[in-house]
C-alpha cells in the first residue's frame, strides 16, 4: 500500500498525482480521522485494478466509506492539493 506506484490512485479527476508527503497524508487521514482500516484500502487499491477509477469513488461503491466519510475524503483532498 505504502508503494509509490500507487500515488496516481489519489488524485481528483484532471489533478496531478499527489506527492508521496501528500500520500502518507492522505493515508494517515484515512485511518485515523476516518477509521478506515489498512485492509479496507487495500480491498479497494485491488477492486481499482479491475474497476479504474478515483480511490474516493471506489471505496464508497464498495461500502468501506459512508456518503459523509466521501464527502470528508474530497474535501481534504481539495484543501490539501491547492
Amino acid at each position: 500500500m505504502s508503494n509509490s506506484s500507487n500515488l496516481n490512485l489519489f488524485t481528483i479527476e484532471s489533478e496531478k498525482p499527489m506527492s508521496p508527503t501528500n500520500y502518507s497524508k492522505f493515508i494517515d487521514f484515512l485511518q485515523k480521522d476516518l477509521s478506515i482500516s489498512a485492509a479496507s484500502i487495500d480491498v479497494a487499491l485491488r477492486h481499482r485494478e479491475q474497476n479504474p477509477g478515483p480511490l474516493p469513488m471506489i471505496l464508497w461503491q464498495y461500502g468501506l466509506v459512508t456518503l459523509d466519510q466521501l464527502n470528508q475524503i474530497y474535501d481534504w483532498l481539495e484543501s490539501a492539493i491547492v
